[in-house]
């Protein structure tokens, strides 16, 4: 139940959406249509029901025709057979009656002039009254039907009756042939005007009596079938019903014309007045370029009042922004001015700390003050060196390259490098990658500690610096390998006393796992970059 009330609810919303996607022209289209097709119904079925009542009609005349038709055809062939039964009944007792015979002539002598005839044959197929009827017309008496009929195409009808006495049943028989031209005079109604068409059907054959000129295009014919009683034989008839004129093609047009009225109607005002308007004015907001007015040739044109008061919005927002981006440029080339003199004054600053430095390290007394000076340079160097680098890359802040850095760095230490180590061997292996300033200013500080651990626990032991890319394109591993960095007593002391909480802060600022191998005496950590150099 839950979820045929959540589908019963977000059905209206999903109709909502659809709609919402719909173009507008479309949706005026749709409007207009829904409007118009009440009319179009109204008009659709006013112009079928008039067909209707002229079909209706023309139907009832014809059914009228074709009663008559059939009934006289009927009366006519039933009347003529029954003659002949009189005779052949007559005949099958006597063979020798005249009276009976010349009384079947005298029925069938009106017709003999349009090519009827009759014959009475006997067992043997001998004529005993009439005449012989021609070859291919002839058939057989049926056991099933009083009469058999069959019907030649194109000739006539041939119907055929055996005689009926008591005790010779069977051993005569008679046969009659009705021509074509006979049957239309016969079936044709007193009072029918329009033209119709009649065909005798019978043992899959027809015989037309009446014909109707060819179908034309849009014509109509109704159809009624009437049995006449004697075998198969069934009268069909055919006429034209109602013509489709030109009222009733434009009555039956006319839902289609008002759905193309609905559409021009629709398409005229909808992208005339409303969709090529817009268009017009979002292709010149696409081309409006930040600090420009939008261009107000291309709405002054617009034939809506509301669409050209949108535009005048759009060109007044553009100049307001123009205005803002003015005034931001200005400021921005303020505040570059203003960090450029502020990383100036750094600069020289940390310059003058190093110098101070260096003068109090001339003067020190004991080698463990001139130690801790050449210590605290170190760093200050680390820091000079970034923010040097830092302020070259200020223009263009892809990043600091650590290939730079670090060999600047390295130069600066073995320039610092305490006297038991002025030999100290700093070998650097560089990707070219790239860090922020906060990166490189904590892997130059780690460098640093990590440098003159290996110096301060054996100061002739070569130190090897390098990165490498690492798994991923944002990470790059930063590894310090030294003999200084082995694992003993002295480096243990030196890392819990002085070396060990910096360099466990500089790897918690990196935000990763500073890896420390005590066999090889190798440092290594995970840095993140910005890019290649």
């Amino acid at each position: 139940m839950d979820q045929e009330a959540g589908a019963s609810a977000a059905s209206p919303t999903e109709q909502r959406r659809l709609a919402e996607r719909l173009p507008t022209g479309a949706k005026v289209f749709l409007i207009l249509s829904a409007a118009l097709l009440p009319l179009a119904i109204i008009a659709f079925f006013a112009s079928l029901r008039t067909t209707q009542i002229a079909d209706d009609s023309t139907r009832a005349a014809l059914r009228i025709a074709s009663v008559e038709s059939a009934r006289k055809v009927g009366i006519e062939l039933i009347g003529d057979m029954t003659a002949l039964r009189v005779a052949l009944n007559a005949l099958d007792t006597d063979a020798a009656d005249a009276p009976s015979c010349a009384r079947a002539q005298g029925v069938f002598a009106p017709q003999v002039a349009s090519g009827s005839r009759f014959v009475i044959s006997d067992a043997k197929g001998r004529p005993i009254c009439g005449a012989a009827l021609p070859d291919g017309i002839s058939v057989k008496p049926s056991r099933a039907e009083p009469i058999a009929a069959r019907v030649i195409p194109g000739r006539g009808v041939t119907l055929a009756i055996s005689g009926a006495t008591s005790g010779n049943r069977g051993r005569t028989h008679a046969e009659a042939f009705f021509p074509a031209s006979f049957l239309a005079r016969t079936a044709k109604p007193s009072a029918f005007a329009p033209d119709y068409e009649a065909q005798i059907l019978g043992g899959g054959e027809t015989l037309t009596l009446f014909d109707l000129p060819p179908r034309e295009a849009l014509e109509r014919r109704g159809t009624l079938r009437i049995d006449l009683g004697i075998g198969d034989l069934v009268l069909q008839t055919r006429a034209r019903s109602a013509p489709i004129t030109s009222p009733v093609l434009i009555a039956m047009l006319l839902p289609i014309v008002m759905w193309a009225a609905a559409a021009g109607i629709a398409w005229l005002v909808v992208d005339r007045l409303l969709i090529r308007p817009l268009r017009s004015l979002r292709a010149s907001v696409a081309s409006f370029t930040p600090g420009e007015e939008i261009n107000p040739d291309a709405i002054t044109l617009l034939p809506a009042q509301e669409i050209r008061e949108l535009g005048d919005t759009f060109r007044a927002i553009s100049r307001t922004v123009a205005e803002h981006e003015a005034g931001l440029a200005e400021g921005l080339v303020r505040q570059t001015k203003l960090t450029r003199e502020v990383h100036h004054r750094v600069k020289n600053n940390l310059q003058v700390i190093s110098s101070l430095i260096n003068f109090h390290a001339r003067g020190a007394r004991s080698a463990e003050a001139t130690a801790a000076y050449a210590s605290i340079q170190r760093r200050v160097d680390a820091l000079a060196v970034v923010h040097r680098h830092h302020f070259a890359e200020l223009e263009v802040n892809r990043g600091l390259s650590l290939r730079s850095v670090i060999g600047e760095l390295a130069s600066n230490i073995r320039a610092t490098a305490p006297e038991g180590a002025t030999k100290l061997s700093i070998a650097i292996e560089i990707a070219p990658v790239l860090a922020t300033q906060d990166i490189a200013i904590a892997i130059s500080f780690l460098v640093t500690e990590i440098v003159e651990l290996s110096m301060t626990s054996n100061p002739s032991a070569p130190i090897r610096i390098s990165v490498r890319e690492g798994d991923t394109p944002d990470r790059a591993i930063l590894r310090v390998v030294s003999p200084g960095l082995i694992d003993g007593d002295a480096l243990q002391t030196l890392i819990a006393e002085r070396y060990g909480r910096v360099i466990e802060g500089l790897s918690r600022q990196l935000r990763s796992k500073l890896h420390y191998d005590p066999f090889v005496g190798a440092y290594e950590i995970a840095v993140a970059i910005t890019g290649r150099d």
